[in-house]
């Protein structure tokens, strides 16, 4: 298989990340935003997540999933591959490509990880720790049914122009709370997943 190439639309983009030698430390970049949705003494629970980039002849895609409506926690969302670090993971990176070959069946041999962005708090209690990672352009998904709906790609220049994200206003456990939202026609994209590529955006701007 065609291992993962260079992104000629993003040069810089590695300059943009953690070292995957120095992985970010801390709590999630947005944990002041959960003040008073997550108890102070709560135990965060790691999880890391696969922002998979793709080369294509029209410009970088971004690899997402949609999750089936069966599932316990974020039913019919979309997201990027992931889940909770395993005790039998060695870090963060190794937690995303096991998920994501478990999820959507790509192999870690036609992902190269990059670095990472900051890690990310949610309401449910997991500190995520995004990985991105160059993938193959020839990759095949074959999604678990019992967990993907669906996989699709989303042009990185689309998601990274403000213009294309919205804040909306929720009320959450009696008080308004601000969440992210891409304007996609073709799937919803939000929550944290909007929240990650926003911090992408954030790095990458920082660059400048």
């Amino acid at each position: 298989m065609a291992a993962a190439s260079a992104l000629p639309d993003w040069p810089h983009l590695a300059a943009a990340l953690h070292p995957l030698a120095d992985p970010p430390p801390g709590p999630g970049w947005n944990l002041a935003e959960l003040h008073d949705l997550v108890p102070g003494d709560a135990v965060s629970i790691e999880a890391a997540v696969l922002v998979g980039l793709v080369p294509r002849g029209e410009g970088t895609q971004v690899l997402l999933t949609r999750r089936t409506d069966a599932l316990r926690q974020h039913a019919g969302q979309v997201s990027f591959p992931g889940g909770r670090i395993e005790p039998d993971d060695t870090d963060a990176v190794a937690a995303a490509l096991r998920e994501t070959h478990e999820e959507i069946g790509v192999d870690a041999r036609q992902i190269r990880p990059l670095g990472f962005l900051d890690p990310l708090a949610t309401i449910t209690g997991y500190r995520v720790q995004p990985v991105v990672a160059l993938l193959a352009s020839d990759y095949v998904a074959r999604p678990d049914p019992n967990e993907v709906a669906d996989v699709f790609e989303v042009p990185l220049a689309f998601l990274l122009d403000p213009a294309n994200l919205a804040t909306h206003t929720l009320d959450f456990r009696g008080r308004p709370r601000e969440v992210f939202e891409y304007r996609y026609p073709a799937q919803r994209i939000w929550g944290a997943t909007a929240s990650m590529l926003y911090n992408l955006r954030q790095r990458l701007e920082a660059l400048r």
